[in-house]
C-alpha cells in the first residue's frame, strides 16, 4: 500500500463504478459538480478540469496507463481499464471485494491497519468525489461552517467512513441519516402525502476547521475549505477561545438535549437495515451507536 493507492481506493469506494469483464475491468469515478459555480462565482467545471491535471499526476504513474476524462455540466468522469490479471487491478478488486459501485462498497478492514498518512489519503480521495463545502452549510449560525459528505443508500459505508475519520482523529459533528425519524422527524412530509420523502442520501458532517488537515485535491473545494476554516477559526480567536476545545469533540463527549420525536409509520420500512428496523430514534447519535460508530468500549 502507498498513499497514491489509498487515494485511488477512496475515490472508487466514494463514487466509483466497477464493470468486471471476462478479460478486463473498467473502473469509472464520478466527480459531481453539484453547483455550476463555486462559492466565489467561478465555473466549477473549469476548476475540476484544472484539478484533473493534479489527479493525473498522482494516479497515472500508479496505474501505468492514462486516465480518460469526460465532462458535462453536472459531472466530471474519470475512467481507466486494465486486464483482470494485472497486479494493480487484482489489488483494487481485493480491497473492494464484490462491490460493483459505491452503493454497495465498504471500506476494507485492512484499511484501518494502514499508516496514518495512507488513511488520510483514502479520506482525501473519498472527499474529492463525495465532499462539499459551501457557505449555506453551517450549524446553528455563521461561521460554524462544515464539510459534508454525501453517501448513497449504503448505511454500512457511512459507519465505515465515520470510523476511518475517528482513526485519524477527526470527529463527526453530525450525521443526517436517511431515516424517517431524522429526515421527517415531525411527520411534516408524511402528512403531506410524501411518505418516502426521507429516503435520501446520508450526509456526514465535519467542522471545516477540523477537516482542514486532510483537505481536497479538487481546487475549488480546497479554496472554499481554506476560506471557511479561516473564518471559523477567526471567530473563536476574536473571542479569546481555543477552537480545538470547542470543535474537537466527539458526540459521546458532549451533553446533548434530546427532544422526543413522534412515532413515524415508516420505522419498519425495508429500506432501513434490519439491525435498527422497527426502532424509534430521537437523535442521530442513537442510530450511529447502534450501527457501530461510537466510543470504543
Amino acid at each position: 500500500m502507498n498513499v497514491e493507492m489509498a487515494y485511488l481506493l477512496g475515490m472508487i469506494v466514494g463514487n466509483g463504478e466497477i464493470q468486471r469483464g471476462t478479460i478486463e475491468t473498467t473502473i469509472s469515478i464520478d466527480i459531481p459538480h453539484k453547483k455550476l459555480e463555486t462559492e466565489f462565482q467561478h465555473d466549477v467545471g473549469i476548476y475540476v478540469k484544472a484539478s484533473i491535471t493534479d489527479i493525473r499526476n498522482v494516479l497515472e504513474p500508479l496505474l501505468g496507463t492514462s486516465l480518460n476524462f469526460t465532462q458535462n455540466a453536472n459531472v466530471s468522469l474519470l475512467s481507466f481499464r486494465k486486464p483482470n490479471e494485472d497486479y494493480l487491478m487484482r489489488e483494487i478488486l481485493r480491497y473492494i471485494g464484490g462491490a460493483t459501485s459505491s452503493d454497495n462498497a465498504r471500506i476494507s478492514q485492512e484499511m484501518f491497519g494502514f499508516t496514518f498518512d495512507e488513511r488520510k489519503h483514502f479520506v482525501k480521495g473519498f472527499a474529492d468525489v463525495t465532499g462539499y463545502i459551501r457557505r449555506s452549510n453551517y450549524a446553528f449560525s455563521e461561521p460554524n461552517y462544515r464539510v459534508y459528505f454525501e453517501i448513497p443508500h449504503n448505511w454500512g459505508l457511512v459507519v465505515d467512513f465515520c470510523n476511518l475519520l475517528k482513526s485519524i482523529d477527526i470527529p463527526v459533528q453530525a450525521i443526517d441519516w436517511a431515516h424517517p425519524n431524522m429526515r421527517d422527524g415531525n411527520l411534516t412530509k408524511y402528512n403531506q402525502g410524501k411518505s418516502d420523502f426521507w429516503k435520501k442520501e446520508h450526509q456526514v458532517k465535519v467542522w471545516a476547521l477540523e477537516y482542514q488537515p486532510v483537505g481536497f485535491v479538487v481546487l475549488h473545494k480546497q479554496q472554499a475549505l481554506d476560506y471557511f476554516a479561516k473564518e471559523q477559526k477567526k471567530n473563536y480567536v476574536v473571542q479569546g477561545k481555543d477552537p480545538a476545545e470547542r470543535l474537537h469533540r466527539y458526540y459521546w463527549e458532549l451533553t446533548q438535549k434530546i427532544r422526543e420525536k413522534p412515532i413515524h409509520p415508516a420505522e419498519n420500512d425495508e429500506f432501513i437495515p434490519v439491525e435498527i428496523r422497527g426502532k424509534h430514534y430521537n437523535s442521530w447519535t442513537e442510530i450511529a451507536k447502534d450501527l457501530g460508530y461510537g466510543k470504543d468500549e
